[in-house]
Parts: C-alpha cells; structure tokens; sequence
C-alpha cells in the first residue's frame, strides 16, 4: 500500500524559532517515517518582500540545516529548495488562469499585507496563494501541516484543484490540513502579545540559534505581572503564556509544583522563569550546536537539497506532464 503524500514548506526568512518547532518541524519528524514527505525551503514566497540578494543563500541554508538538526532525516523525506523545482512555477502560471482577481483581494493575509507595507503591494503578494497551492498539487499532496494563519489558503488549494478536476478532468486530490493531536501548537510571545514570530519581537521570541546567555536573558523578562493575592486564583494571560511555555519544555511533576504554588500563592515568579529559560536551554543548545555544525559543511547541505530536489523533480514532472495533457499542451 503507497504511502499518503504529505507537503509542506518554509520561507526563507529570519531565523526559526520554538514555534516553528512545534508548529511545523516537530510534525515534520512524526510524519517522515509513515508518509511520503516532500518538505522545502520557500525561497520563492520570499521574494515577495525583496530580501538583499547576498543574504538569501546564508538563509536557505540555516533553515535547511535546523530542519535537519531538528530530526528531519533527507534519507526517508525530500528536502528541497522551492527554485530548484521549476515544474512548482508551471503549475503556479496554469492555476492562475483558474484564479480570480476578486477572490485574491479578499484574502485576509494579502488585505494585511496592504495595509502594512503600502509601497510594496506586488503581483507577488496577491498571487501568493496560487503559488502555495502549486506547492502542495504539483506532488498532489492530501496532507499539508499549517498553521489556521493558513488554512484559508489550504481552502483556495482545493477550490483551483476541484477547478481544474471538473474544467480538464480528475487529476488532483483534495489536500487538507494535518496535524498530530486534537489541535495546532501555538506557542506564545514572552511579551505576551500573540505567539513567536520570525520578525515582531525578536526579543520575545526564542531562536534555534539563540545562545545560552541570550535564552536566560529574554525568558528573565517576560511578562509575568503580580503575584496571585487570593488561593485558587485564575491566572492572568500573561501567566498563562508562560505556564504554556512551561508545559512544551518542563518536566510535568516540576510543571504541577510550580502551578500548586500558583494555587497558594506561594509562587515565585523569579523562580519559575529560571527554571524555564534552563529547560529552554536544554531543549535549543543541541539542535543549535548541529546546525551550526551543518551549516560550516556547506558541500553536504548543497549535495542533501540537490537529491532532495532529483526526489521532488521527479514527482513534479509526473504530474505536470498530466497536467499538460489533459489541458492539450502536448503537441508533439
């Protein structure tokens, strides 16, 4: 029985963080043994905010090297690099002529982006969806690990694949989101505000790349407001974050320690954020340390993403090959 196809990606920008981790990677470990994982670096979706072009190799390359230091084996999953599969921008120009203007505008992701970067509203940026639904229908993926900031899109996935299965003919299954457990991860900012992000507050957000001293330094500040003044009382948000954040790192007894303390008002919020920032430290300096060890090994990353695109190439070339038949661009 062949394994279900799963698909997923990440831009190549900023520096991955803990709620990439348990967001994304930590699925992407779980699927690669029971799932044919076709998982890239999104080099392209990138380009829509006009990284320097110096930078953009250096950042390929730490995200394909903490995705590996992370647990993701390029033996048993195809880790590629979005460009180095060029059949991805042939599908994503015949699915546009199944894409309307309108239904692109209305997207809430692209309606933010207009309102928080005016100057730079490009074709790009409106068209993103349709280049994500290339992404996961070129290896006609049925499973795609999202985040709900994306599951509009995953829907838009499904509308141009259902469009194209009854104008041309069944071609394209019908991806939905996935995930191990009843509910995504998020995991949230230290200041409160949100969750981590690559980009909003760097210095609420633990990084992959982060150092020891660093990780101690932006845990001590988070937001933790006052102690609890009456037994049993409910926490506030921002006690909340970190018990959350406690709960991914912290062995589960010490978690039930800190939380009684909580209910007796005997906590020290001092204490608890020490304990934190250890356990972050225990969990980040590894997956640190390898990927900074990959990273010095320039030859073997370009050699893993080079195979890992020969996988991908040869399930895309497949599909665009039935795709071009059936819309009749064969010729010859």
């Amino acid at each position: 029985m062949s394994k279900q196809i799963v698909v997923s990606g990440i831009r190549s920008t900023g520096f991955l963080h803990l709620g990439n981790y348990f967001g994304a990677i930590h699925n992407y470990v779980k699927m690669q043994n029971d799932y044919n994982c076709y998982f890239f670096v999104a080099d392209y979706h990138s380009l829509t905010t006009h990284p320097d072009p110096k930078d953009l190799k250096q950042h390929v390359f730490r995200v394909a090297a903490e995705n590996i230091a992370s647990g993701l084996d390029p033996e048993k999953v195809a880790l590629y690099v979005q460009s180095d599969v060029p059949e991805i921008l042939e599908l994503y120009f015949l699915l546009n002529t199944l894409t309307y203007k309108g239904e692109l505008e209305k997207v809430p992701t692209f309606k933010e982006k207009v309102r928080s970067q005016p100057e730079n509203v490009n074709a790009g940026l409106l068209t993103y969806p349709v280049l994500m639904a290339a992404d996961i229908l070129i290896h006609r993926a049925v499973k795609v690990p999202v985040g709900k900031d994306q599951e509009q899109h995953l829907e838009m996935a499904r509308n141009m694949a259902n469009r194209f299965n009854n104008r041309y003919g069944e071609l394209f299954p019908e991806p939905y989101p996935f995930n191990f457990g009843s509910e995504l991860i998020k995991v949230p900012s230290l200041d409160g505000n949100g969750k981590m992000s690559k980009s909003e507050n760097i210095n609420a957000t633990i990084y992959l790349a982060d150092d020891d001293e660093t990780i101690r330094k932006k845990t001590m500040k988070a937001k933790s407001g006052l102690s609890p003044e009456q037994p049993n009382s409910s926490m506030t948000d921002d006690i909340q974050n970190l018990f959350s954040l406690m709960r991914l790192m912290t062995d589960e007894i010490i978690v039930a320690q800190y939380e009684a303390a909580y209910a007796d008002c005997s906590i020290r919020f001092g204490d608890m954020k020490k304990q934190l920032a250890e356990d972050m430290i225990r969990f980040v300096a590894p997956i640190r340390e390898r990927a900074a060890d990959l990273q010095k090994d320039e030859v073997r990353l370009q050699r893993i993403l080079k195979e890992g695109a020969e996988k991908a190439r040869a399930s895309a070339s497949e599909t665009l090959k039935a795709t071009r038949k059936l819309i009749g661009i064969n010729y010859y």
